[in-house]
């Protein structure tokens, strides 16, 4: 009788249901409003927490909300240095500080940089692994573009007012710790998907 391969099981169709029992939820950067794009908003950290399948912490950050009567809890991909009780500001006019979400287009190049949007809002796409930032290159005010390097190092021209946290990603140097047993191993890819253990071809005959 044969054998369904590796490589076919892999392209085979799932009843694969996502790890996600634990997890805290999407992080992402506050929908864009009129306070974003003209002025800003504050808001304060609550909590730095963990999320199950995630290498970097997330940080609550609660705003009041501009149109109604209530608060607004968003959760953000914590930026390294961030502290519970910090204040938070969101906007093209907010200052240039470990954090805060600005625009692209306010940043001076050289600015170091995480959780930036590949298009404008959308909300944070790029740079959102633990310890990892990208770089705002350079700016062109005519077109309205802003050229930045990502972490694998490609350089990538994007609109100005894509908005992105100024720093870089906590929990970095994650990967520098050797996992030395199987069982932690287990519960790291537990709580992600399964791939492990993996067996090597050569081993099987």
């Amino acid at each position: 009788m044969g054998r369904v391969i590796r490589a076919q099981r892999k392209g085979a169709g799932s009843v694969f249901k996502a790890h996600i029992k634990h997890r805290k939820g999407a992080a992402k950067l506050r929908h864009i409003d009129f306070a974003e794009r003209h002025g800003y908003i504050k808001g304060i950290v609550k909590d730095i927490i963990h999320d199950p399948g995630r290498g970097a912490p997330l940080a609550k950050v609660v705003f009041r909300d501009p149109y109604r009567f209530k608060k607004r809890t968003e959760l953000f991909i914590a930026a390294e240095g961030i502290h519970t009780g910090q204040f938070i500001f969101c906007g093209k006019k907010a200052q240039l500080n470990i954090g805060n979400v600005l625009p692209v287009g306010a940043m001076p190049e050289g600015t170091i940089i995480c959780s930036l949007e590949e298009k404008p809002g959308d909300r944070g796409k790029l740079a959102r692994a633990s310890g990892n930032y990208a770089t705002v290159i350079s700016h062109n005010p005519e077109t309205k573009k802003s050229r930045v390097k990502l972490p694998s190092g490609a350089k990538k021209v994007i609109s100005s007012t894509n908005r992105a946290v100024v720093g870089v990603v906590a929990g970095g140097g994650r990967i520098d710790k050797p996992i030395l047993k199987a069982g932690r191993a287990y519960h790291k890819y537990k709580v992600k998907r399964n791939c492990w253990p993996r067996v090597r071809g050569v081993a099987m005959n």
